[in-house]
């Protein structure tokens, strides 16, 4: 029992005691600086004599080893002296050193094990002192030290094989995080403390150039640097590169070089803040060709590092308000081109659709980028699948269009490895590689608005009095959970751009939530994930370790999740909602009506929280679980729950009216008792489900309580089905019995459920205030049409009701006009682009050939095969007849597009995924559904005949048979 707490206690307390950052506190007790934000920004011995001293960095020293020290001592305490658990109680250590504390742990481990056996620690120590005297190689000593004291050990202890592996293993750590963190060893020297520097000398006393091999800090080498190293980390071909930081003396690497004729460099700028998403410094600094001589590397230096201070740049950086930093310079081999060019991997004129936009000449790529020749111009279009990829290409000239595609390849691939962000490369072909010479965001194409998502919250087109209310209840609750999980790390951050308008049209800040999910140490694909079952990249470990004290405060916020709004039910939704439904709206005055607004707006944010975090919980579960769709039951949800009620009531009303006709259902039920109470139910279910609408989020729509033509269409429909149609409406819980997982899950989808018919309560009797206001204003002739208060903002209508801005009154009609106008032209658009890019996009183009004529991809969300004609339906205002032969096409599926899915064969939707609403429902009926194919109601016409494979997400259209 001994030994099993012993085990514990170095397993547990070791890593505390390496993570805690002793170093960081004494530099910042005594000097009042940062070592984190210092440097390389490691929390190390070598830091603290850099930037604090020589007093701060002997204190280090003896910190560290104490650790080091009592790591040993206490495994020693449990298993005796020089036992393997010693080493473990090390490795331990240096694992809670390098995850949360910011160091390799050199120091613990060097002393720590001179403890452990002074013996094998006195002679590598010997050794290793003899070489770097000798050798003068600080990476030659460092990764000697880690070869030679496992080997003593194996040498001196032969008999004790788990203490060798142990040493092996400690050894192994070390060489591996080595790799992973910046060399302190490696900052120049004139900048350290006055009495660090003749120590920091010596022990810097190799002079090695930053390859593009390392792994570089666009902070300290800039933007363009370490772009190039990271893609040759990638495995893109780069030509080998090595940098001077701004404070290197290049007299000492010069001779590493030896340029010729037949091997010339190129001298290029990287400075702090070029080939940034912030600028571009296109054609601001120097870029110096064959140098061919050590003379003309020198000359060349001189001339890239003076560029950083001539009159443009300074006057290029004035104009974008970016401070004045450093020039680094990059020097690289010097690639013999057959073939250069520039690949634009988003067009940066028309700002939208998907081509590739690439320029292109034989010889050296300086030709394209300078301006001075008219380069071969070419359009692309990639199609990548996992089984095959396609480019279509527009435009001839001299370069062979073989290589025009695997740049427009190149291009697209980079793009995606950089989270979607557009990406300008210049590129060079020498006969036999395709090199990757410059890569950087296209500055006039950010951010990037997204449409993903914001199509399922807020579809279609926008009224100004819904986006006034909506867009501070979705900004601000984003900015509450982001808040959250990043603390003080959520500076700089303007969660008011979260959203905007374009078009007319909801889209979400992607580059903003990139950002923010970075700093999180999630994925930027995050969000996307969470509600749309996409694929992630991978975060850096050290940024997701860095937040796991936010990531707990969302973890907890999420249990917490069921409680809370258990409690939020009780105590603020039921009475708010219940004084509202017994207020006789009719009888207040336009001041009434504001404060009742006011009252729904307070509890709406609270609504708003829950809306949002209760399907990310749901979606989280679901994947955590690894439940299916199939496996859940979503009949707590309103639009589901309405669908059964009706199609129930249906069949009673088709066992009472056999024969009926289709204009006159409800008076042929009128005329009998059982139809009676039919009817009867059925003004009941009205009555309850009133508050639903055709876009639930848009309190410019009428809702089914004020137009229940909708319904009674509906209602009608279900009567021509047979009753095998609602065999999938029967609840699915006997699947969930005895399984707690799935429990889990059922629990928060039912909590989704419950969460939207509040929400949607609360929509519904904020637009009956508005629509009563505005029947006030339209007797006194303040306004003249029905509708018009919805072109008004919120604030707008408070100037209104208190009469304090006489001029905006007088200027009311002139006003509404202009927004009905352009309300009218954005609805007019029927294409939206998915993404947009920069704050002022163009009008929409028609969309891009998408996989080919014949073949439209989308995302697979309900399984099975159907084949029809379509029926395209942009609304909901008169329902066509729809059979199972009917393949409905719609632009997304909010909660009232649902029940109509009941009478289709097969679902296409323009926006939405797996968890949209209309996915839900298409699963529950086993009808095959995709969605978010691309230009859906503009490609596909009225009669067209398609087969879709709703597991593949894929739309044929058929040859034999054309649009009628």
């Amino acid at each position: 029992m001994s030994e099993l707490w012993g085990a514990l206690t170095v397993l547990i307390v070791c890593p505390l005691l390496g993570a805690l950052p002793l170093i960081a506190w004494i530099t910042y007790a005594l000097t009042g600086r940062q070592l984190a934000r210092l440097g390389t920004g490691n929390i190390s011995v070598s830091a603290a004599f850099y930037h604090g001293g020589k007093l701060v960095g002997i204190l280090a020293v003896l910190s560290e080893a104490l650790k080091g020290i009592a790591a040993v001592l206490i495994a020693r305490a449990f298993f005796g002296e020089g036992s393997t658990w010693e080493l473990i109680a090390l490795i331990a250590l240096v694992i809670g050193r390098y995850s949360l504390g910011k160091g390799a742990g050199t120091t613990n481990v060097v002393w720590g094990f001179l403890v452990h056996d002074p013996l094998v620690a006195g002679f590598t120590g010997f050794l290793a002192a003899i070489s770097f005297t000798v050798l003068q190689s600080k990476k030659i000593v460092k990764f000697g030290v880690l070869l030679l004291f496992p080997l003593f050990v194996l040498i001196l202890h032969a008999e004790d094989f788990p203490r060798i592996i142990a040493a092996a293993s400690l050894a192994g750590l070390l060489a591996w995080i080595y790799t992973k963190i910046p060399d302190d060893l490696k900052l120049s020297a004139q900048g350290a403390k006055p009495e660090s520097k003749a120590m920091l000398e010596f022990l810097g006393a190799e002079t090695k150039l930053m390859s593009l091999k390392d792994e570089l800090d666009e902070t300290k080498v800039g933007h363009k640097a370490a772009t190039l190293s990271q893609l040759k980390r990638w495995g893109y071909p780069v030509p080998k590169g090595w940098v001077l930081a701004p404070d290197d003396d290049p007299t000492g690497v010069i001779d590493f070089f030896q340029p010729s004729e037949l091997s010339p460099l190129v001298v290029r700028s990287s400075a702090i803040g070029e080939d940034s998403e912030q600028a571009s410094a296109a054609g601001q600094y120097e870029t110096v060709l064959n140098v061919t001589s050590e003379q003309k590397l020198a000359e060349a230096i001189a001339q890239v590092r003076a560029s950083y201070d001539n009159a443009m740049a300074v006057q290029y950086r004035r104009d974008r308000g970016l401070p004045d930093q450093a020039m680094a310079v990059l020097i690289q081999q010097q690639v013999q081109s057959v073939y250069s060019g520039v690949a634009f991997s988003r067009d940066p004129i028309t700002q939208q659709g998907d081509a590739i936009v690439i320029e292109a000449l034989p010889g050296s790529a300086s030709q394209v980028v300078s301006g001075r020749v008219t380069p071969e111009q070419y359009r692309a279009f990639v199609v990548e699948t996992e089984n095959f990829s396609s480019v279509q290409l527009e435009g001839t000239g001299r370069v062979p269009q073989a290589l025009i595609k695997q740049v427009a390849l190149l291009a697209r691939r980079l793009e995606k490895r950089y989270h979607g962000i557009p990406q300008d490369i210049e590129w060079s072909y020498d006969g036999q590689t395709l090199w990757v010479l410059q890569a950087r965001p296209i500055t006039t194409l950010l951010p990037i608005w997204t449409r993903k998502i914001a199509a399922e919250v807020i579809p279609g087109v926008i009224h100004p009095l819904t986006w006034s209310v909506n867009r501070p209840l979705t900004c601000g609750v984003w900015g509450e959970i982001f808040t959250l999980g990043l603390g003080d790390r959520v500076l700089g951050l303007d969660f008011a751009e979260t959203a905007t308008l374009h078009y007319s049209r909801a889209y979400f800040n992607a580059s903003l939530l990139g950002q923010i999910f970075l700093r999180m140490g999630l994925p930027p694909e995050s969000l996307e994930f969470l509600t749309r079952g996409d694929s992630l990249s991978k975060p850096p470990l050290i940024s997701t370790l860095q937040n796991i004290p936010g990531l707990l405060r969302l973890v907890r916020r999420e249990m917490d999740l069921e409680n809370d709004f258990k409690r939020d039910y009780r105590e603020k939704f039921v009475p708010v909602l219940s004084q509202l439904a017994h207020e006789s709206i009719e009888q207040l005055e336009p001041a009434d009506l504001l404060a009742r607004v006011d009252m729904i707006l307070e509890v709406l944010r609270l609504g708003t929280y829950y809306s949002i975090f209760a399907p990310i919980s749901a979606a989280i579960r679901q994947k955590i679980y690894r439940v299916k769709d199939g496996e859940i039951d979503n009949s707590v949800a309103p639009e589901v729950a309405v669908l059964r009620s009706l199609s129930a009531l249906a069949q009673n009303a088709k066992q009472a009216l056999p024969e009926f006709e289709l204009e006159k259902v409800f008076e042929q039920l009128e005329a009998t008792p059982q139809g009676q109470n039919i009817i009867y139910d059925f003004n009941e279910l009205l009555q309850d489900y009133g508050y639903l609408s055709e876009v639930g989020t848009d309190i410019s729509v009428s809702t089914w309580k004020e137009n229940p033509e909708y319904v009674k269409q509906l209602f009608v429909q279900l009567m021509q089905g047979s009753e095998a149609s609602i065999d999938g409406v029967d609840p699915i819980n006997q699947v969930f019995s005895g399984k707690r997982k799935r429990g889990n899950v059922q629990r928060r989808v039912d909590l989704k459920g419950r969460v939207t018919e509040v929400y949607s309560r609360l929509l519904a009797e904020l637009r009956w205030s508005f629509v009563a206001l505005e029947q006030i204003w339209l007797k006194s002739g303040l306004l003249k049409e029905a509708g018009d208060i919805f072109f008004l903002e919120l604030e707008e209508i408070g100037n209104l009701v208190a009469a304090t801005d006489v001029e905006f009154s007088n200027q009311l009609h002139k006003l509404l006009e202009k927004r009905r106008s352009q309300f009218a032209q954005d609805s007019q658009i029927t294409q939206i682009p998915l993404l947009v890019y920069g704050h002022t996009p163009p009008h929409p183009l028609t969309p891009s050939a998408l996989y080919s004529d014949q073949v439209l991809q989308g995302i697979p969300a309900s399984h099975g095969q159907a084949e029809g004609k379509v029926k395209v339906l942009r609304n909901l205002q008169n329902l066509p007849t729809i059979d199972r032969e009917t393949i409905l096409v719609v632009p997304y599926t909010d909660s009232a597009w649902a029940p109509i899915l009941v009478r289709a064969g097969g679902l296409i939707a323009e926006a939405g995924g797996r968890l949209s609403h209309g996915a839900i429902v298409a699963r529950e009926y086993g009808i095959p559904a995709i969605m978010d194919v691309r230009g859906a109601t503009w490609l596909l016409q009225d009669g067209q005949r398609v087969r879709i494979d709703g597991s593949r997400g894929i739309v044929e259209l058929s040859n034999d048979l054309r649009p009628e």
